[in-house]
């Protein structure tokens, strides 16, 4: 029972997130903002390794895509960014005979604060990111315990170094984009422990846990090149993306990286509404 109330409490945060994102949305229909959204998609490749449901390490393709909304109110240095990025991986095991599927999303909501130098051309945002994410693993070799679920919040120090130059006579900028989770909670099944134990018998075993770098150390790094027509961008770049965890007697982690094709758009007040 207790275990029930801890994870509708989770997902009650996921439904915050979501709500975050909808009063966003309204706020930026009555100030004075300009807003960038950018579109991506990525293919790479992944590595897993889930010991909950096998030894195995897998390797194989990943597909992921992220969504960017970023708003900053004019004569404001604080900036809000909303970040979506889904994820889906399939990967063989070294002898060739497994199999395994492994999907997450996850929803930031993100605030920094930004310095600029050398007349605008270098620019440092600093801040945090609250994370949501829900995600599942598949093990197509398991007749027993074939599916892992992901579950957790987290709250993640972000920033963002952006140069702006001109290129063949267009605005051009590198940028660097970094967040790693520093404390939060996830759900994990103790080794052995079946999801009928946790759910149907109400066998709660510490399943909620706490995490932070030292058991659960991740990373997403984005590195991209910038060239720019118009309100319209086209965006090129390379993400790594490193989670891990070890809690509960199981080892999970996720090593992926994806070279990056994106476009992004920009909007002032007066593309919604008329001044």
């Amino acid at each position: 029972m207790t275990c029930r109330y801890i994870i509708a409490a989770m997902l009650l945060s996921v439904a915050a997130t979501v709500q975050a994102q909808q009063e966003y949305v309204t706020d930026t229909l009555t100030r004075n903002y300009t807003k960038q959204t950018m579109n991506a998609i990525g293919v790479g490749t992944a590595q897993m390794l889930d010991t909950y449901l096998s030894h195995e390490k897998y390797s194989g393709l990943e597909v992921r895509f992220i969504n960017q909304n970023e708003r900053r109110t004019v004569g404001n240095r604080w900036s809000r960014m909303l970040q979506s990025v889904a994820t889906i991986d399939y990967g063989k095991s070294r002898s060739g005979d497994g199999s395994m599927i492994d999907a997450l999303y996850n929803f930031g909501y993100a605030r920094h604060y930004s310095w600029h130098w050398m007349a605008d051309r270098l620019q440092l945002q600093v801040g945090g990111m609250a994370q949501a994410y829900v995600g599942v693993g598949y093990s197509l070799r398991n007749q027993n315990n074939p599916v892992q679920m992901h579950l957790g919040i987290n709250i993640a120090p972000s920033a963002i170094l952006s140069w702006h130059t001109h290129l063949w006579k267009r605005p051009f900028m590198l940028r660097y984009q970094v967040e790693t989770p520093l404390i939060g909670v996830m759900f994990a099944p103790n080794y052995g422990q079946s999801y009928y134990e946790i759910f149907n018998r109400g066998n709660y075993e510490h399943n909620v846990v706490v995490t932070h770098p030292f058991n659960a150390f991740s990373i997403r790094q984005l590195v991209s090149a910038d060239v720019s027509w118009g309100r319209h961008t086209l965006r090129l770049g390379f993400q790594l993306d490193i989670k891990q965890a070890e809690v509960n007697n199981i080892k999970q982690h996720n090593y992926a990286g994806a070279i990056m094709v994106g476009m992004i758009r920009h909007f002032q007040l007066s593309d919604i509404i008329p001044r």
